[in-house]
């Protein structure tokens, strides 16, 4: 065999759909049930898709919309019509537009911070943060101790830690400064990531994201083979063996692409053991975290009251919520996101605790109508045996200047991918499609015999 992907979420899937259509012989394991990766759909009352895991695509994303445009998908956009809510430094407001009614302190210190910051974020070599001349005094320090720095006022520290939150699923306490910057400036500045009309929440799919993978994993056919947990690979510079759990037998391949997040790919085991730099590196990238919440009701209320539905708050344990309704326009959703410090403490409580909390935040946004919901479906990324958390890995400090260039370099036959090794949007769905080219090309040049077999 040619390749053999480890992981069958979007980035293994392209890598093994640009591979296939090369000629060469690829299979696909995925641990899991199912394809997707953090691509996943669950079901409405009354069977229609909701998603439970990444959902979103936006202007910029090119990578991903034309694979959607490919598959012969379609999207259609969140819904934003109405007033929305916020509620930052003890006020609470309803607005139309990108900026919520704060103190005219607060608005300027927000704006001077988000200057700054994306000032800093252009600089930052997408495809090598490390090499940049500045990358050493950022990496040194914390998220947090930038924005302590850069901020003068309560409200301004709020908005950027509930950013950190809604983006990253951590507090700014838990990630390099520099990773911040990287990833704010692959994506083009903050407002790319944090709007919905113009950024990264604009656009959904219809029938879920997860058909996305689902799409890919028809296409490839047989090549995807599920329930396939990877325990350990065996690797010279002329093949790979993997050996599978459960007993199945070894699969053997001249090349391997890892398709699955830093913190999975270091449990491995490995043999050779890899070099110290890729597994200090990996050691040193933990997962976000994030409990995912859609609520449903009968209908979308809140419209009713002029809201959009989305609602932000930096004292409410649900700090991020948005219209999730089916493009139909029933029944209800609210999605809304425990994340980061909120996830842990919530992770802790009994579910019908959890539920309670929820439904406390959502009436305190919307009314006594959201107390009543028709369903309550939850998912906590971190308990996922697969993925231990979301939306994606970040590098604490002082990582990526001491071992970013691990975080790409093939080591002997093996190849990185993942939506964490992408040079744009990485974290998104269209960092994962970027890094599944980019891993099948990299395998590409090395494969000089066509379909070259074992």
């Amino acid at each position: 065999m040619d390749v053999v992907i480890v992981g069958g979420g979007i980035a293994g899937l392209v890598a093994a759909r640009e591979l296939a259509r090369a000629g060469r012989e690829v299979t696909v394991l995925e641990a899991r049930d199912r394809v997707g990766g953090r691509l996943l759909n669950a079901e409405l009352p009354g069977g229609g898709p909701i998603e439970v895991g990444g959902q979103w695509v936006g202007p910029g994303q090119e990578q991903v919309l034309a694979l959607i445009k490919e598959l012969g998908l379609a999207t259609y956009p969140t819904y934003m019509d109405g007033r929305h809510l916020a509620e930052f430094g003890g006020r609470r407001s309803a607005y139309t537009g990108r900026i919520p009614r704060l103190s005219p302190l607060a608005l300027a210190d927000i704006a001077q911070a988000q200057l700054r910051l994306d000032r800093l974020a252009a600089k930052v070599p997408t495809s090598a943060p490390w090499e940049w001349d500045q990358a050493g005094r950022l990496d040194g320090q914390t998220f947090a101790t930038w924005i302590r720095r850069h901020t003068a006022t309560r409200a301004g520290r709020s908005f950027l830690t509930l950013i950190t939150q809604a983006v990253f699923a951590a507090e700014p306490e838990d990630l390099s400064a520099l990773w911040a910057c990287h990833y704010v400036g692959a994506a083009g500045g903050l407002d790319a990531l944090i709007e919905t009309s113009g950024g990264a929440q604009q656009d959904r799919i219809v029938g879920g994201s997860q058909r996305i993978a689902l799409s890919l994993a028809d296409e490839l056919g047989d090549r995807v083979v599920l329930d396939s947990p990877v325990t350990e690979i065996d690797w010279t510079d002329d093949g790979v063996r993997v050996e599978l759990g459960g007993g199945r037998e070894p699969v053997r391949a001249h090349r391997a692409i890892l398709a699955v997040p830093p913190p999975l790919a270091g449990r491995i085991r490995y043999t050779p053991g890899l070099p110290g730099d890729r597994d200090q590196l990996t050691q040193r990238m933990p997962m976000g975290r994030v409990i995912k919440l859609n609520v449903v009701y009968d209908e979308p209320f809140w419209r009713r009251d002029g809201l959009s539905g989305q609602a932000n708050s930096d004292r409410r344990a649900v700090g991020t919520v948005f219209d999730n309704t089916p493009p139909e326009g029933g029944p209800g959703v609210l999605v809304g996101f425990l994340e980061g410090r909120q996830a842990d403490v919530a992770s802790r409580l009994a579910p019908h605790e959890r539920r309670r909390q929820v439904l406390a935040d959502l009436v305190g946004y919307f009314g006594p109508a959201a107390g009543d919901p028709v369903a309550f479906i939850e998912h906590d990324w971190a308990a996922e045996e697969y993925s231990r958390g979301c939306y994606g890995a970040f590098t604490a400090p002082s990582t990526l200047t001491r071992f970013g260039p691990a975080l790409r370099a093939p080591i002997g036959p093996l190849h990185w991918a993942g939506t964490e090794t992408a040079t744009r949007w990485p974290g998104y769905i269209d960092g994962a499609v970027e890094s599944g080219r980019r891993a099948a090309a990299e395998v590409q040049a090395v494969l000089d015999v066509p379909a070259r077999r074992t």
